[in-house]
This record gives structure tokens, sequence and C-alpha cells, in this order.
């Protein structure tokens, strides 16, 4: 962008009393853009690797097999019921470091996994776990007689889930699975807790050395406030086109 454009957009703002003069030090606005990229990323990965995760935990849950059922139930509750932070904290903090340790031990080399992987670990779990209560209710709501048209035809126990039930109960909890994912996008903020350069983090290092707190968070406000919308809007899109007729009319 044009930098007079750009001290006149900065200028216009000062009037109203918003100090945007970051945006003119070429360092700290490619830091900045660099950290809505990152957002991005954050997001787009937590997206695939939560809804993977709940339709595991799904398939766990509802395979009527105790030795499945029960751990995933048990992993369901706690990760529900405490704090995505704390379990952020306790993943890098604690378990990233028992594995470093373990590989200087073997001498197998540095650890692979970054802050940025262990934010993509620890908030596509957390989330995962409420895709998966979303996903258990709508393979529950699957009509009894229709489970018995598949098994009729032969299928399997797998094919029953993969071809009947997972279709039907994505399409049942949709609604649920967007207003999940609504949230897991700005659940993305906590990887500034473990200095992972988003959005959020780079603002916190712009706003330490400048005096425009305000100004950065509306920025934060509006970045968020554009890719939920984004998710919304997408998820609205699909209830459209994956609506069964006599259903939610």
């Amino acid at each position: 962008m044009n930098d007079s454009l750009l001290a006149q957009g900065v200028q216009a703002l000062k009037v109203l009393g918003l100090n945007y003069a970051f945006v003119l030090d070429v360092s700290e606005r490619q830091a900045f853009v660099r950290g809505m990229f990152v957002t991005v990323q954050l997001a787009l990965l937590t997206i695939a690797g939560s809804l993977a995760a709940g339709v595991a935990l799904a398939a766990a849950l509802t395979s009527g097999r105790a030795w499945l059922a029960r751990p995933a139930r048990a992993f369901v509750e706690v990760t529900r019921n405490t704090p995505t932070l704390v379990q952020l904290y306790c993943a890098f903090l604690v378990l990233n470091m028992l594995i470093t340790q373990q590989l200087r031990d073997w001498g197998a080399g540095n650890n692979p996994l970054t802050p940025f992987v262990w934010v993509v670990i620890v908030v596509s779990l957390h989330k995962g776990v409420f895709h998966a209560e979303a996903l258990r209710a709508g393979i529950e709501a699957v009509p009894a007689t229709t489970l018995e048209a598949a098994r009729s035809l032969g299928f399997s126990q797998r094919q029953l889930l993969v071809r009947v039930q997972l279709p039907l109960a994505v399409r049942f909890a949709l609604p649920s699975l967007t207003n999940n994912l609504v949230d897991l996008v700005k659940m993305t903020a906590v990887a500034s807790a473990i200095a992972v350069g988003d959005v959020t983090y780079e603002s916190i290092m712009i706003w330490s050395q400048r005096d425009n707190v305000l100004e950065l968070l509306l920025l934060i406000l509006l970045w968020f406030g554009l890719l939920t919308w984004l998710v919304s809007l997408a998820g609205r899109w699909l209830e459209q086109h994956l609506r069964m007729p006599g259903y939610g009319q």
C-alpha cells in the first residue's frame, strides 16, 4: 500500500483520537499482518483437527463397546470441564518438557513439537469433544427404521456408521457444529499465552512499545469478527444445501 495513503489515513484517525502510527513502521506493520495470517492458519488447522477428533470420539461413544466408550466418555468429561488455557499450559509446560527430556535421553534429537503445534493439538481436542457430543446426539437421532433398512441391506456396523449415521448426524448437528467452530476461531487467541505469533501476540508486542492498546484491540476485534462471520456464513450455506426434506421446516 502507498505510504502516503497510509500516512493520510493515520492522520485522519488521529483527529478522532486513535493512534495507528505503528502501520507507518514497516517492521511493525509486517509483524501485525504476519500475526493475522498465523491466526488464519491456526483457525483452519484447528477446524480440521477438531472435526476429525469429534468424529472419532463420537464413533467411540456410540460404538456400544465399553472398552471404547468408557475412555472416550472420561476424556470428554475431563476435557470439556477444564479451561482451555490450563490444558494448553499443562500440555506445553509439562508434557512438552517430558517429551523433550525423553528424546534427549534417547539421543533422538530435538522435540519436533513447536508451540504452534501444541496450540493446534490442544484446541482441536478441546473443541473436538463438543463436536463429539453434537454428533453423538445426531447419531442417536437417526430413525430406527432407517437403521433397520440399512441392516437389511447387509451393512456392517462400520458401513452403517460411515454411510448412514454420520451423514445424517452431520445434517442434524450442523447448527451446533457451526456454533462450536465459531467459538473455536475465537479460542485460537490462547496461542499468545505460549508466545505463538498470532495476531494477539504480535499486537501485545506492538503496544508494549507504544501507547495504543485501544487501537490494536479494535483491530483484533475486527479481525476475529470477520473470521467468525465467514465461518457462520459457511455454516448457514451448508445448512441450506444439506437440508433434508421434511426436517427443519
